[in-house]
């Protein structure tokens, strides 16, 4: 396991929206945050009961979450109701909070974007499979994205959940990916969150420059605004997660475009994995990538005279294999 500390600020925005498995106590501070994506129905899923033993407050899924891969929304939506009856994950949706997001297979085709015909219609059964209420603004919007906002002013973490496949151009052909509306909502997420710590949940990955494959570099216009508004703005305390991979790293960019150290934690592979990866080039990557089936997880320490973040991979015997540590008091914008 590698720790490693480092002086950060971050930064992400406001607006709470109902949630069906939500805690009674909405005030309640969250500390333990897991999260996960790329996962097949039909394998086997030995991590439900591992991840619920770290004892999560909260589980957000990032994409890949089924794999769909078609335009019959009778397909997807049986593959869908498979997951939920899937035996260790129904147990641990009863007891656990679930936020989620989406990526290409359960947005219905691989590397989809803005152009794939069911996009409406399966927004609508993504939202299904963590049971969004009727009335959720994100039901209405065209895109998956949305916020939640939990705990007490002094102990407070957004979670800003990004749509990377609804109004997304092309590779080659054009820049955006969020879409204006989209980018517009989440500048004044941004803008007006009076949260301590804002977590960015994306599909695909947002800090990695080097490898080939999809990835917000491949959208730098998008990335650019982004990271320059969060920069102009002195918005503090933004980190990030993702999955798509089928690895689990973490990467830290500390530079230029940087008011502070944005931190990213990709974990993806809860029931497959590119085992015997080859290696990439990733100028961010802190500490060791593991390719084995695993998870990630967000450790808040809100309380005592210097309360931190750790932010952490987690294999299949709920060991830690590579961390991050952040003291809170220097996630501040300058």
């Amino acid at each position: 396991m590698k720790t490693i500390l480092l002086s950060l600020s971050l930064v992400i925005g406001l607006a709470s929206i109902s949630l069906a498995k939500f805690p009674e106590d909405f005030d309640a501070p969250v500390s333990r945050i897991a999260f996960g994506s790329c996962n097949k129905h039909d394998l086997p899923q030995p991590l439900w009961g591992v991840i619920e033993e770290a004892k999560p407050d909260l589980f957000i899924w990032m994409g890949d979450n089924v794999y769909g891969d078609t335009e019959d929304m009778k397909v997807l939506k049986a593959k869908y109701d498979a997951q939920r009856k899937n035996q260790g994950y129904a147990g641990f949706s009863k007891k656990t909070p679930i936020l989620s997001t989406w990526d290409d297979h359960d947005y219905g085709e691989n590397n989809a974007g803005s152009w794939y015909t069911k996009k409406a219609e399966s927004q609508q059964l993504a939202l299904d499979f963590t049971d969004v209420p009727s009335d959720d603004p994100r039901r209405s919007r065209e895109g998956i994205y949305g916020s939640y906002t939990f705990g007490p002013k002094d102990k407070r973490l957004k979670v800003i959940l990004i749509d990377n496949r609804y109004h997304s151009d092309k590779r080659g052909q054009g820049e955006d990916m969020l879409g204006q509306e989209q980018m517009s909502w989440l500048k004044q997420e941004l803008k007006g969150s009076d949260a301590k710590l804002n977590l960015i949940v994306s599909g695909t990955q947002v800090l990695p420059v080097d490898h080939r494959y999809e990835k917000w570099a491949n959208f730098p216009a998008t990335r650019d605004a982004l990271f320059d508004f969060i920069r102009e703005e002195k918005v503090p305390g933004v980190m990030f997660i993702s999955g798509d991979r089928h690895i689990h790293e973490i990467s830290v960019k500390n530079d230029a475009d940087t008011p502070y150290p944005f931190v990213e934690v990709t974990s993806s592979g809860l029931t497959h994995s590119w085992r015997n990866f080859p290696g990439e080039p990733n100028r961010h990557r802190s500490g060791i990538v593991h390719d084995e089936l695993g998870f990630g997880f967000i450790e808040i320490n809100w309380d005592g005279e210097h309360p931190d973040v750790t932010f952490q991979i987690r294999n299949e015997d709920n060991a830690v294999v590579n961390s991050v540590r952040l003291p809170l008091e220097s996630l501040k914008a300058n």
